[in-house]
Parts: structure tokens; C-alpha cells; sequence
């Protein structure tokens, strides 16, 4: 068989050492293009093939949570708006995403069971060039009302086994996420009964103390959403789920790297605090893919200024940017750029299940499915697919 190499590779990793030479890897593709050797290079190597001169390579992004898009917000989807998700999916895959879990917010019994079963119609027209979906994120109904933020309150609905069945019923292999705030009454119930389905369960819109949110996690609450964002800030008399999560050390933590909703010094102090369980969110709304300016919200108005969407009363509900814009501003902040690619390439895969290590990810895995990373002389990072011209 006939390999093409390329050389002097690395390839991001959360826990990688901040400080010294990552470790350069060799990639041999074969006459299809996938990517069929991932080997090391010994230090100081200067293997044959195409020297990518210490670019990253890593698999396209993976979004646990992303609210709609071109104008569709997906706890409104109806059968006619098929053709739009479609295109949607197309710009995601454009915009460096291979899969997205779609996120419903807070709303009505039928609409929710409506949006669910429209994302299983196009789960059945996926094709290669388009996003993948994945099983869907229920962020909600299970609030608690004085941390909903953006979430309408007349939807919020105490937990118990019966709601859940109630909205999730025929569609249970089509869950993969819920947030929900565990120290509601009946909260036990509902993660023991998600749990049970093998779907991943995360904190969210929350005022759970450090004891509750400790009692949470050991019931299997895997996750934070939005970490810092609808939860108890990190404070020195209480410390709240964030030190929770950072302490237990296997609690994954949802980040919005936009610099508005998480400032961005918080935003590395959290990485490199817990540089494997950081992962990389856009909470893109509708107007993802649209101009800015003014854009219906359910019944409400959504303003979209500098990529942050906000209700007319200046509540921050979202933001319109792609998950990697996130990735690269995370990197420029922290200097950091192999934690930061696998924040929103890695771990959001470790997360839903995945155990491969990368090399293993990578082997079999088309070029053109692959990213490649570089940062420039002015420290600002980019991405093309790794099969098309240099950066």
C-alpha cells in the first residue's frame, strides 16, 4: 500500500504539560485520503513527507449544546422547517462541527415532542458535508426559578419520573443530555431514571450549595452547564457546585468562551484548574448564521450585538458565534492552543462515552474530516480542514 506522510505533526490534548515540546507525531495517508499510521517521532526527528512545521491536528468539533440556527430555534421546529435544519447542518459542518447535540430549552409538552420528532426525521436524512445530530439536550424543565435566566418561567415544572415520561416518551434513545437542577424536591428521581437510559445528566440553572451539589455528582450529575452562568459563583465562604465539580475532579465543565459570559481571565484560571474536564459550548441561538440586530425569540425579542444575544430587559441569553471561534479565543487567552482545541474537539466526545485516545480517533478517519490548527506570529490561531492548502 502506498502511504503519503506528513510529518512534525502534534496533536492537542487536555492534560497535555503547558511548559516545554509537545510531542511530534508522523500521519500516513493512504491513496483515499484517510489517515492510516499515527505514529510518534523520536525527539529531534526529521522524518520525510509534508512538514506541517508543529500545526495541530485534531477530529472537527463536537457542540453539547446549541439552541438553533439561520432563524430556527429548535423547541419551534415544525415539519416545514426540515429543508432549513438541513441547511443548517450544511453551515455547521462548514463552520469546523462534525456533531451537535441540539438543545431544547424550557417549553411546552407538545412543541418539545413536536421538535423532537422533526430531529428524528433529519437524523434520517444525514449524509456526508452535513452536521451530524445527536441525541438531543434538554436543557430544562427541571429549573430552578430563581436561576431560569433567559428560561420562561410559566414552563418550568417541578421533577418527577411522570414529567419526564411525559415528554420524553417514544423518544428515549433520542435523549443524550439534560440539565436540571438537582436540589430540587424530586430531582433524585429523575437523574436516577436518566441515568438508568445511560443519558448524561448536568447541573444547570441551579442555586445548589457545595453539599447538594456533592450529593448530585455521587448520584451520577456528570456535568455543569454553562459553567459560572444560572448557578452560585465561586466564592471563599461558599464555594458552590463550581468547587464541587473542580474538586471530585471528573465532573465535566461546560464553558461559553465568548468573554461575556465568563471573562476571559475566570476562563483560563478554570483550564488550567481542570484541564480535562473543561469542554467548549457555543450556546449559539436562532440568529446563528444571521446579521445582527433585532430577531424573534418564541414570543419574545432577541438582540444580537458583537455575537451576544440578549432579551429587551438586558437578560444575556446566548450568543450567535461557532463552537471553534470559542476554541480560538480560549487559545489566545491562555496560550495554550492544544488545550484549547480539545476542549472543543476531545473532551465534548469523552463526555458523550468516547474512549479512544487520539491517535486511535484519527486512524481511519479521512484528512478532509480532520482539522488543522496553527497560531500565528500575533498569537491568534486558525483552522482549515487538514486536507486544504496551509493556513
Amino acid at each position: 500500500m502506498t502511504v503519503r506522510w506528513i510529518s512534525n505533526v502534534r496533536l492537542p490534548q487536555a492534560s497535555a504539560c503547558r511548559h516545554g515540546a509537545e510531542r511530534r507525531w508522523r500521519l500516513g495517508i493512504d491513496h483515499s485520503g484517510r489517515i492510516v499510521r499515527v505514529l510518534p517521532l523520536d525527539a529531534g526527528s526529521h522524518a520525510a513527507g509534508d512538514n506541517w512545521d508543529g500545526d495541530w491536528i485534531s477530529p472537527t468539533g463536537v457542540d453539547l449544546q446549541i439552541n438553533g440556527g439561520l432563524g430556527l430555534a429548535f423547541p419551534e421546529l415544525e415539519s416545514t422547517d426540515l429543508p432549513r435544519l438541513l441547511e443548517l447542518l450544511e453551515l455547521l459542518w462548514a463552520d469546523g462541527v462534525e456533531a451537535i447535540c441540539p438543545t431544547l430549552v424550557t417549553c411546552a409538552v407538545p412543541p418539545l415532542r413536536q421538535a423532537l420528532a422533526v430531529l428524528q426525521q433529519a437524523r434520517l436524512q444525514h449524509r456526508p458535508g452535513r452536521c451530524q445530530l445527536l441525541g438531543a439536550h434538554l436543557e430544562g424543565p427541571f429549573l430552578a426559578a430563581a436561576r431560569r435566566g433567559a428560561h420562561p418561567a410559566a414552563h418550568l415544572v417541578v421533577p418527577s419520573p411522570g414529567a419526564l415520561q411525559e415528554r420524553i416518551s417514544g423518544h428515549e434513545q433520542e435523549i443524550a443530555l439534560v440539565t436540571l437542577a438537582p436540589e430540587l424536591e424530586g430531582a433524585d428521581a429523575v437523574i436516577a431514571a436518566l441515568r438508568q437510559r445511560g443519558i448524561v445528566v448536568s447541573l444547570g440553572h441551579s442555586a445548589a450549595t457545595e453539599a447538594e451539589a456533592e450529593r448530585a455528582f455521587a448520584a451520577g450529575v456528570g456535568m455543569l452547564t454553562h459553567v459560572f452562568n444560572a448557578m452560585p459563583d465561586l466564592h471563599r465562604r461558599a464555594p458552590g457546585p463550581v468547587a464541587a465539580a473542580l474538586l471530585r475532579g471528573d465532573v465535566a465543565l461546560g464553558l461559553i468562551a465568548d468573554g461575556v459570559h465568563v471573562a476571559p481571565s475566570m476562563a483560563v484560571l478554570l483550564q488550567r484548574l481542570a484541564p480535562e474536564q473543561v469542554l467548549l459550548v457555543s450556546d449559539a441561538l436562532g440568529p446563528y448564521g444571521l446579521t445582527e440586530g433585532r430577531h424573534r425569540w418564541d414570543e419574545r425579542v432577541l438582540l444580537v450585538k458583537d455575537g451576544s444575544c440578549r432579551l429587551e430587559d438586558g437578560t444575556l441569553a446566548g450568543v450567535t458565534l461557532p463552537l471553534l471561534e470559542g476554541a480560538t479565543r480560549l487559545a489566545r487567552w491562555s496560550g495554550e492552543p492544544g488545550r484549547a482545541i480539545a476542549a472543543a474537539t476531545l473532551v465534548p466526545r469523552r463526555v458523550l462515552g468516547e474512549r479512544r485516545t487520539l491517535p486511535q480517533l484519527l486512524l481511519g478517519r479521512p484528512l478532509s474530516e480532520s482539522l488543522r490548527w496553527r497560531v500565528g506570529a500575533d498569537g491568534a490561531m486558525g483552522w482549515r480542514r487538514a486536507s486544504e492548502a496551509a493556513l
